[in-house]
């Protein structure tokens, strides 16, 4: 599942984000979503995410 929907994320749901200075290379960092960051119900580049380690990024791929 793609991270574009709000509704699709919970907290503590595992998660794969990619990190701002990661967009370039697209690499991605796994971790468990903390708080979600983005208020509106959708966004095209996947929804923003702290995860428990304090690492911010959008989600690109819930993991089950």
């Amino acid at each position: 599942m793609n991270g574009q929907k709000r509704s699709d994320i919970q907290t503590g749901a595992e998660v794969d984000i990619v990190l701002k200075q990661d967009q370039r290379t697209g690499k991605l960092t796994r971790g468990r979503v903390k708080d979600i960051l983005t208020k509106s119900p959708s966004h095209p580049h996947g929804i923003k995410v702290r995860l428990q380690d304090g690492q911010v990024g959008r989600v690109k791929h819930i993991l089950k």
